[in-house]
């Protein structure tokens, strides 16, 4: 086992503070046989530089600079000067445990698997643990490529490739898609395609740091990320994958097109709800032309179905109504923290 490399690739954008202890964190790994390629995608902030010092410390570590273009493209520059057996990813602002590596590698090899998953833990900045958006397995399990698509479009299952380690032969011929959101999503799918399935471990092994100013959905009253609009391009893609090669899952695929637009909809300014923006009127004609869908869809809650036809019928009121009870919310929150 020892003799297959990993290529651990590491976008870095901005993230001074939080870089040594992610680089720290690959280094020390139990599985010394890696090489870590460490992206600067423009940094500003003094990262990129501090990759150049990091190189020096270690001559497993590799660093590339690049004008700003976003971690996908970052990413893809990495898998081509790749030279592992394997290659995984770690996000500049996370860590991983130090036997992180071994374990996905022990399963790798003992079931001869192309992909393989470890569990995550979502953190704070303060190292606060947060609520599981995946649950992790409570034993090792292999996942067929059909239910773990299942497993995802319920929103279910774990699209980071963060938490991977993947054959270098199968990204030989596929990419993250540049300037786009949501890019895991779509180049695992196609993944999926191409193997059996995935091994998964129950070890929370890799840790998601969320900071406060790095998330893609901070909006201003008048604008809002672009993650809404790709999600849903993306759910339409999938939709004609699913159709053409897992027939069973169409239903699935149906409510996965109508919560991304769902989704949409909480979060559109409303401002933008007009009649200018083409991308909003073709959501409402979408749920408009999907109520049957909505009603009789098993796979989407009450609340969901709920939601999605007041928004078909009146979506401005509705966004106003529940833009309200949202800041209501956040005021009773805050008065509680006091």
């Amino acid at each position: 086992m020892e003799r297959l490399k990993i290529s651990v690739i590491v976008p870095v954008y901005n993230t001074m503070d939080y870089l040594e202890r992610c680089v720290d964190s690959i280094r020390k790994q139990s599985y010394e046989n890696l090489e870590l390629i460490l992206v600067d995608d423009g940094s500003t902030d003094g990262s990129g530089e501090f990759c150049d010092k990091l190189e020096k410390l270690d001559n497993r570590i590799r660093v590339y600079h690049k004008e700003n273009g976003g971690a996908s493209s970052a990413r893809n520059i990495g898998i081509r000067n790749a030279v592992g057996d394997y290659i995984g990813f770690v996000d500049s602002d996370d860590y991983i445990d130090i036997d992180m590596y071994q374990k996905m590698m022990e399963l790798a090899v003992e079931k001869n698997l192309q992909i393989v998953q470890i569990s995550r833990e979502e953190i704070d900045e303060e190292g606060n643990i947060l609520q599981n958006i995946c649950i992790p397995p409570e034993d090792i399990r292999f996942c067929d490529s059909e239910t773990f698509m299942k497993e995802l479009l319920l929103h279910q299952g774990d699209c980071s490739f963060c938490t991977k380690i993947v054959r270098r032969e199968l990204l030989q011929k596929h990419r993250f898609p540049e300037g786009e959101l949501n890019e895991d999503f779509k180049l695992l799918v196609e993944l999926l395609l191409q193997v059996d399935g995935v091994g998964i471990l129950p070890k929370q092994g890799y840790h998601v740091v969320y900071r406060s100013n790095s998330t893609t959905r901070k909006a201003s009253e008048n604008s809002f990320s672009r993650v809404f609009m790709d999600n849903i391009e993306n759910a339409d893609k999938i939709q004609v994958i699913v159709d053409k090669d897992y027939p069973v899952l169409h239903s699935i695929a149906v409510r996965f097109n109508l919560f991304q637009r769902l989704d949409y909809m909480l979060h559109v300014p409303i401002p933008q709800m007009n009649r200018k923006n083409s991308f909003y009127n073709g959501v409402k004609k979408y749920l408009r032309g999907h109520i049957c869908n909505t009603i009789f869809n098993r796979y989407l809650t009450v609340k969901n179905k709920g939601y999605l036809l007041l928004l078909t019928v009146a979506p401005k009121t509705v966004r106003k109504v529940h833009r309200q009870i949202m800041i209501s919310r956040e005021q009773s929150q805050n008065r509680t923290i006091a």
